[in-house]
């Protein structure tokens, strides 16, 4: 991509970095809500109790989804102010541009599906692991 002005490599990087974030934390609320569905543990959620009885292991399930539940609200959260920026950011970058912006776009959005299928392969090999060592 060939830039005429700064404004224009600026709009264009804000762009593309605010869209990819985006792309992130919705992978991510994809991905806490497998874990929830399927009842597996995160390694980032350390979640330990002492006792092995069917009281304790139901405590255990029953923190885990809460924890889980909670994460989900904050990245929805997050997801909503970064749709807020994300709009904002794309009408800039459309002033900037004047008219090349449809091209910009498609430029991006290759550059952010060949990332994120890599992210997704990572998720779901995470899982895989998870389902491992809970079987």
């Amino acid at each position: 991509m060939k830039f005429i002005k700064a404004q224009q490599a600026k709009a264009y990087n804000i762009y593309k970095n605010t869209k990819l974030k985006l792309l992130k934390t919705n992978a991510a609320i994809w991905y806490n809500k497998v874990c929830r569905t399927m009842g597996l543990q995160p390694n980032y959620i350390p979640i330990r109790i002492n006792g092995q009885t069917p009281r304790d292991k139901k405590t255990k399930q029953k923190a885990l989804i809460y924890r889980l539940n909670q994460e989900i609200k904050y990245l929805y959260q997050k997801k909503q102010l970064l749709n807020r920026n994300f709009y904002h950011q794309h009408l800039d970058a459309t002033y900037h541009y004047k008219g090349m912006w449809q091209h910009a776009l498609k430029e991006i959005d290759k550059q952010n599906n060949k990332y994120m299928e890599s992210r997704y392969k990572t998720l779901n090999k995470k899982l895989d692991n998870l389902k491992k060592q809970t079987q």
